[in-house]
């Protein structure tokens, strides 16, 4: 069952589920507004909750309106595609052979399958991009793993919508954003720190920014540079 109520002009969507807890969720990049309430809970109650909440919900879909997002893409010649924070000229090349994607200097060669559409090369490219962070993760891992006192059973690079990464501290496994292999090194590396903390500290407390802080001084400025450059 799906209703909506307004918060000045926000229309926010809630839906009532089987679930125990209310969730308020923000989605990029205009800042939709959905709840998922459980089915013993009132309009009333929901109401009470969203006006608890009204000076976050704004403050969020501000921020999440006033993010730049990255241009779409067509994936042709002379496009600018960004790796590890730089900007790479895309030069296409029909090819027989296997699809892959060379750097060279400040290009970035795609080889596609003769008459490959935009979405094929868009899944070439994005499967180049998931083996930069194949490459690049573990190193950073075993970097902080001792620094930490921490292990990482695994890691997983997939797309998401709203965030960076997550943490799950019960299997001790983290998941990157694929977008990662696009921003600067260095906050690929504050992502990986952030997850891993989450591994000593669940919640965004104020022991977890003692440990942010302990372990990467500087990880409030790459956060900024994230939220600055967006998702795509």
């Amino acid at each position: 069952m799906t209703k909506q109520i307004t918060l000045d002009d926000i229309v926010i969507s809630i839906t009532k589920k089987k679930i125990k807890n209310l969730h308020l969720k923000i989605y990029p990049p205009d800042g939709t507004v959905k709840i998922s309430a459980p089915l013993w809970m009132n309009m009333d109650q929901i109401n009470a909750f969203v006006l608890s909440k009204s000076d976050w919900i704004k403050q969020q879909r501000t921020f999440f309106q006033e993010q730049r997002r990255e241009p779409s893409r067509a994936y042709l010649d002379q496009e600018n595609h960004l790796v590890w924070g730089n900007p790479y000229v895309l030069n296409v090349i029909e090819t027989a052979h296997r699809p892959k994607v060379d750097m060279q200097d400040n290009h970035l060669f795609l080889h596609i399958p003769i008459g490959a559409n935009e979405e094929k090369r868009a899944m070439i490219l994005h499967a180049w991009y998931r083996d930069q962070l194949k490459q690049a993760i573990p190193p950073l891992i075993a970097k902080w793993e001792p620094c930490m006192n921490v292990k990482v059973e695994q890691f997983f690079i997939q797309r998401m919508k709203t965030r960076w990464g997550s943490c799950n501290p019960r299997s001790r496994n983290i998941r990157l954003n694929t977008e990662l292999a696009k921003k600067p090194f260095t906050c690929l590396e504050y992502v990986v720190i952030h997850e891993m903390v989450h591994l000593l500290e669940p919640s965004h407390n104020a022991r977890f920014k003692s440990l942010m802080t302990e372990f990467m001084p500087q990880w409030r400025f790459h956060r900024g540079e994230l939220n600055q450059s967006g998702l795509s």
